[in-house]
């Protein structure tokens, strides 16, 4: 696998894991080959936002051992906890036995070629979050936060946190940025936050996602809003940061996802 990054968050609540798959949706859209690993172990909702339920996972034989073969949805390749757990049953796992389980997803997964790997980390600053990116390859990490100041205080002790350890922080994405009501922008929770994080910690900003109710449809039906309304401002901000994401890492952008004028203008956040 070419690139694999880490999409993290401070805190719980503020969109993390709807902000990883349809990250990933867009990646996928762009032309690249995407894999998903959920290792939000004690949270695994992304299996649920991709339609797919619990399943007997196979292992298979490889050059390098015996490895777990990721599902497949919507083009992308998946692995995550709730494949493996009861519906609705708390994952009540201790750190030895967490540390476990991250590292065999990280180290014994037969994921194939990727142009990327996306990380979906628990929220939070704890064991679990450093344990992954200490052991895994990880390129950098991309921070999710809402507007508001308290998710921005949390970002902040995520972002030394990921520094700390030595992991990169490629961008700061600002989710549930505002509302648009007849044309106009309406800033639900406060606005200016992402744009006050970026210049303070010299992070950039990678885009900001508009609150849209469909978006929570699509996470319940399992069915990815970008591929259902291509043309949705919210799919357009994913649009834009996958490109920034695709121009930074050097991989082409496939000319069927999206248009010319939309590729040209959303690389303007990783200059």
């Amino acid at each position: 696998m070419r690139t694999t990054l880490a999409v993290s968050s401070g805190k719980g609540g503020v969109g993390k894991s709807t902000t990883a798959v349809n990250l990933a949706a867009a990646l996928k859209m762009s032309g690249a080959r995407v894999g998903l690993l959920d290792a939000d172990v004690y949270g695994p909702n992304v299996p649920t936002m991709l339609g797919l339920s619990k399943s007997d996972v196979r292992v298979v034989d490889t050059e390098n051992g015996q490895k777990f073969l990721p599902l497949e949805a919507h083009g992308i390749k998946v692995m995550s906890v709730g494949l493996l757990a009861e519906p609705d049953h708390p994952l009540a796992w201790r750190g030895p036995v967490l540390h476990k389980i991250v590292t065999q997803f990280i180290n014994e997964v037969e994921w194939g070629d990727l142009d990327y790997l996306l990380i979906d980390l628990p929220p939070g600053t704890g064991d679990a979050q450093i344990t992954i990116v200490q052991e895994s390859p990880i390129c950098g990490a991309i921070l999710v936060t809402t507007p508001q100041q308290v998710a921005i205080s949390d970002v902040r002790r995520s972002i030394h946190m990921l520094r700390g350890v030595g992991v990169p922080v490629i961008g700061l994405i600002e989710n549930m940025s505002y509302l648009v009501h007849r044309g106009e922008h309406i800033s639900i929770f406060g606005n200016g936050g992402g744009e006050q994080m970026a210049a303070e910690l010299q992070v950039p900003l990678m885009g900001q996602v508009p609150l849209d109710s469909r978006i929570c449809q699509s996470g319940d039906t399992g069915q990815p809003l970008l591929q259902e309304q291509p043309k949705a401002i919210l799919t357009q901000a994913f649009v834009q940061i996958a490109t920034g994401l695709n121009t930074t890492f050097a991989l082409p952008t496939s000319t069927q996802a999206m248009s010319g004028e939309d590729a040209t203008s959303s690389s303007a956040h990783f200059n």
